[in-house]
């Protein structure tokens, strides 16, 4: 599972897959670095894992491992972990322990940047022993490859030879590098060249074919199943940390903590979802809002795995008021003032802003120069004279360029572009869109309550610790609204 692995003599399938006493089978599982996918059978009472060429297991590919790093004991038909006075710590589901119970599927991390595993309980191998010769690092020991023609009989000459070791060795590359659908596909495409040569003397390649088919579907379900297991409780511990950062009177290193922790699970799942079989056979289908959410957040570069569920939620309430009450004001920016808001984004391009911040001018005003507010902002973009006046615009008892669409417009980019360099980080857009709803002043007057100066850029801390003003913690889920809207109206009923 390392550098090198210490197994010991080879058992049947049935003896690994079920211990003396009835319970089942418990394998520790590599889910990170190059050996991902590699895994070994939990044999006897104690496992012992780490650097040191003594251990049942033994992983030396990185310094973080200590010479014995942890052991897992078989006690009364469960099983326990224990740090064995580690550098860098054991951390099984996110959290460092001393001991521990492992649950079905808990997550073994060793340090905090380390080897990462899945401990797993169950009455078969995880792969089935059908395809134990595709990898060395795979249970027990890999099976040979007939290497001679004369050990697999007068029949296997060297043409037959080539086409299956081949097969076999492009299976072995694409599995190792997790493209299980590929593997599948070679292994089809190999079995029907087998099939067309008709000749007796191929039957023994076409079978042996058709069992690495097989071994290789196998594979490709239960990787599959696992993949979709590991999203579940990624996101599962995520909800947990969600609802206990919503809580009242958590104190400062109560929130930094569960942020930290939050920030590892996230870590995880973005790399799961890195995998080109997550991509092509787990992803499931999304909210139409939750998905709308996460294309806005790629294109303003907020790096998150999900909105906080009470952004979503208020995202939601929004897409109910314009499908509602604000009904008119959405069917005016995509009807009467159609041409407005074709011309901001042609403008908000060329300063290569997101086209779709226009729809802050809907948030705003309703894009109609006919609304004023009582501090005296007007135009489309709502701005007070005295910002007017120090964005280039033109105010006097002849002349209020406020109600320009174009210069407006581009005085809005100027002050949109300002805001974004200002708070110059990951979710600068987003910290841009809170100012230009509140103002700089507040903004940064909120967030000076955050002491580390990495999270007070981080706009998805800033809303989840409502370090925002609050009507800034709604002006910005509705922006989102009405983006999402525009951009699929037929979805919303528009």
């Amino acid at each position: 599972m390392g550098g090198s692995v210490v197994f010991s003599g080879k058992r049947s399938v049935r003896e690994r897959s079920m211990h003396q006493d009835g319970t089942p089978s418990a394998w520790l599982v590599r889910t990170s670095g190059p050996l991902a996918g590699a895994r070994r059978l939990i044999r006897g009472d104690v496992t012992r894992v780490g650097r040191g060429p003594d251990n049942d297991v033994v992983i030396d590919e990185t310094t973080t491992v200590s010479g014995h790093h942890f052991e897992i004991r078989k006690e009364n038909g469960s099983y326990k972990i224990s740090d064995l006075n580690s550098t860098n710590g054991t951390f099984v589901n996110g959290e460092r322990i001393a001991e521990a119970t492992l649950a079905p599927s808990s997550y073994i991390q060793i340090g905090a940047a380390g080897p990462e595993f899945r401990f797993v309980l169950e009455d078969t191998p995880p792969d089935g022993d059908a395809v134990a010769d595709a990898s060395a690092t795979l249970i027990d020991e890999p099976a040979p490859i007939v290497s001679k023609p004369e050990r697999a009989g007068a029949w296997m000459n060297r043409e037959q030879e080539a086409l299956l070791a081949s097969a076999i060795a492009r299976a072995r590359v694409a599995r190792r590098r997790g493209i299980g659908d590929q593997t599948l596909q070679i292994m089809r495409n190999v079995l029907q060249v087998a099939l067309r040569r008709t000749r007796r003397k191929f039957k023994a390649t076409v079978g042996a074919l058709a069992l690495a088919l097989i071994g290789v579907t196998a594979y490709g379900i239960w990787k599959i199943a696992s993949l979709r297991e590991e999203q579940r409780n990624i996101d599962t511990q995520i909800a947990k940390i969600e609802k206990l950062l919503a809580k009242a009177g958590l104190t400062d290193s109560e929130t930094d903590e569960l942020a930290d922790r939050l920030d590892r699970y996230e870590d995880q799942a973005r790399a799961l979802q890195g995998t080109l079989l997550y991509r092509v056979s787990v992803r499931q289908p999304e909210d139409p809002v939750e998905r709308g959410i996460r294309n806005l957040m790629a294109e303003f570069g907020t790096d998150t795995y999900k909105a906080p569920p009470e952004f979503v939620d208020q995202v939601k309430r929004f897409i109910q008021r314009y499908q509602g009450p604000d009904r008119p004001h959405m069917l005016a920016a995509l009807g009467e003032s159609r041409k407005d808001v074709s011309t901001m984004r042609h403008i908000l391009e060329q300063c290569h802003l997101p086209a779709d911040l226009a729809y802050m001018a809907l948030v705003e005003s309703a894009v109609s120069n006919a609304n004023k507010s009582s501090a005296g902002a007007a135009g489309v973009w709502q701005f007070t004279p005295a910002t007017a006046k120090a964005y280039g615009l033109t105010l006097n008892a002849v002349v209020d360029e406020r109600l320009d669409i174009r210069k407006s417009t581009q005085a809005a980019c100027k002050l949109l572009r300002d805001l974004i360099l200002d708070f110059g980080a990951e979710s600068s857009v987003m910290l841009a869109l809170a100012a230009y709803n509140s103002g700089t002043a507040r903004v940064k007057q909120g967030i000076r309550r955050v002491s580390d100066p990495i999270k007070q850029r981080n706009f998805w801390y800033l809303y989840r610790v409502r370090a925002l003003p609050e009507e800034t913690r709604e002006y910005v889920p509705k922006v989102f609204a009405a983006m999402i809207i525009a951009r699929d109206p037929h979805e919303f009923g528009f």
